[in-house]
């Protein structure tokens, strides 16, 4: 079921601490509607390559099983932010990587990683992944 939380955590390069980074903003607000536990309008608001690897009901079971149980988002910090134009498995393109340290409520030291693509000058997730 971890594989559902589309890939794209890895193989980072040149990675930058971060503030107002572009994407992180649109990062931030997706994630608070994770967090609200609106799983459905998340997978809406992700792009159409998100969207063409899980259905939305799929994305809604996964989420359920894995951050539900985590409980409310007690703190988040962006600790860094990587650019990329290629990544593995998607089209070249303009991505940003962005990782952030959070704590919740029954999981007090967790990794976010979320990564997005700009489409139409606006940026779109394509992955999210929690450990």
């Amino acid at each position: 079921m971890k594989s559902l939380f589309l890939v794209l955590a890895m193989l980072f390069s040149m990675v930058s601490i971060a503030d107002n980074e572009p994407g992180s903003d649109e990062v931030v607000a997706w994630l608070e509607v994770v967090d609200q536990g609106d799983y459905i309008e998340s997978w809406n608001q992700a792009a159409p390559f998100f969207q063409q690897q899980i259905s939305s009901s799929k994305w809604a079971q996964a989420l359920k099983q894995v951050r539900t149980p985590l409980g409310k988002v007690l703190s988040r910090k962006i600790t860094s932010t990587s650019s990329h134009s290629s990544l593995p498995g998607v089209p070249d393109g303009d991505y940003m990587v962005v990782i952030l340290a959070t704590s919740l409520e029954f999981k007090k030291s967790a990794t976010e990683t979320v990564t997005v693509e700009k489409i139409d000058q606006a940026w779109r997730v394509i992955g999210y992944f929690i450990r």
